[in-house]
């Protein structure tokens, strides 16, 4: 398990946020299609996610935060197998499924997102990571903070919930 500090924000002028992260030299990842699928579960979140460049079944906690959150993530790494997903449909049955196109960047233990997430929009995503626990929750504050900064997100752009949880609220109020 590892920790991260995260914030989400839904964004209008994505293209020149990720030109500002640019001017840092950031480490360019690529361009992910991904498809997660959610679970039905009793705690948290759970969800495979399926891509060209991460493919991942992640299971978070999370506190729903308009602001920089905690996530308490257990992450497991797997070649992409068809037979993994039909097992966790059968057993827990999906909650939803989110298709979006990710661009992945990197500066040292933080990891960007650039999201066009199919019925929702645009988002910026930024993770402060810290695997080994050796970097400590006050400095993954102060990273996040600092790219709030930097990307110009005011208070009305967070988005507390996960996408899933927001295709939920927009599937249920037609």
């Amino acid at each position: 398990m590892h920790i991260n500090f995260e914030f989400k924000a839904r964004s209008n002028n994505i293209e020149t946020i990720e030109l500002k992260l640019k001017e840092l030299n950031p480490l360019f990842i690529g361009v992910d299609k991904q498809v997660d699928t959610y679970f039905n579960i009793m705690n948290g979140h759970l969800k495979l996610r399926e891509g060209n460049i991460e493919n991942s079944l992640i299971h978070y906690n999370r506190q729903d935060s308009k602001t920089v959150k905690q996530s308490d993530v257990t992450l497991y790494q797997h070649q992409p197998d068809k037979n993994l997903k039909d097992i966790l449909t059968k057993a827990l049955g999906i909650k939803t499924i989110v298709e979006k196109e990710r661009k992945i960047y990197f500066i040292d233990n933080v990891k960007f997102h650039f999201d066009r997430v199919n019925e929702l929009g645009n988002f910026i995503e930024v993770e402060a990571i810290d695997k080994e626990g050796s970097i400590g929750i006050s400095k993954l504050k102060e990273q996040c903070q600092y790219y709030i900064q930097l990307f110009g997100i005011t208070q009305d752009q967070f988005i507390a919930e996960s996408y899933s949880d927001l295709l939920a609220k927009k599937s249920s109020t037609g």
